[in-house]
């Protein structure tokens, strides 16, 4: 079974003092570093691209966990990967050929991941999974932070743990995660959880407090 992971999602931080953020929740525990890049077409908001991934790299030594909600994907995975990013997670919606995306993504030495929209069903990913490390299960619908959890993602989760079987792939979820959703997520068979609001609403004193209020409640949803 994989240990709990707890990946911050700097889109909730301060960008004022982004650099700052990062070395705040990296002593404060977190596992892995989340970045949501967002492009303004496929999702309804805009992030930040490779510069912002590099000028962080050298701040932390925690894996960057870049979780690219753009489309046309492709033409930046080398970008992100010489950014920094360990991880590049596509979304299935945002490629007309995911297992290319997925093997360029090997091919540039990084960790593949796939996403999924709350309506996009397993079956999406079903002949990519021995590309990829990870399955990113969203919570809610991409674009914004602070957005409510929706319950229907939880059998969502449940069948891709199903579908996954043997496999050496971790399972993350993105969106709504609180310590109240943590356990549920967790029951269902996620391991690596990102949080946004529910860790830097805490503000900086409280970010230790937070990633580990956050990671107890989701290993109490395992017992």
């Amino acid at each position: 079974m994989h240990p709990i992971l707890i990946a911050p999602s700097i889109l909730a931080s301060d960008f004022a003092k982004l650099g700052d953020e990062v070395a705040a929740i990296d002593a404060g525990g977190a596992d892995w570093i989340h970045l949501d890049v967002m492009d303004g077409h496929f999702v309804p908001n805009v992030t930040f691209g490779p510069p912002v991934v590099a000028a962080l790299r050298g701040i932390t030594k925690k894996l960057f966990d870049c979780h690219l909600m753009i489309e046309p994907v492709d033409l930046y995975l080398e970008a992100f990967a010489k950014a920094g990013a360990d991880r590049l997670i596509v979304h299935a919606e945002a490629t007309r050929h995911l297992d290319r995306s997925l093997q360029a993504v090997g091919a540039l030495g990084k960790k593949a991941g796939v996403a999924l929209n709350p309506a996009t069903p397993p079956d999406a990913i079903a002949y990519v999974l021995d590309r990829v490390d990870l399955v990113l299960v969203m919570t809610v619908n991409p674009g914004f932070g602070g957005q409510a959890f929706i319950p229907a993602t939880l059998a969502k989760i449940a069948a891709v743990k199903a579908m996954i079987g043997d496999r050496p792939i971790q399972i993350e979820v993105d969106g709504g995660i609180t310590s109240e959703t943590a356990p549920l997520v967790a029951k269902a068979g996620a391991n690596a959880l990102v949080a946004g609001s529910a860790v830097f609403g805490a503000g900086a004193a409280g970010y230790a407090g937070a990633i580990s209020a956050i990671r107890k409640a989701a290993e109490g949803g395992r017992i």
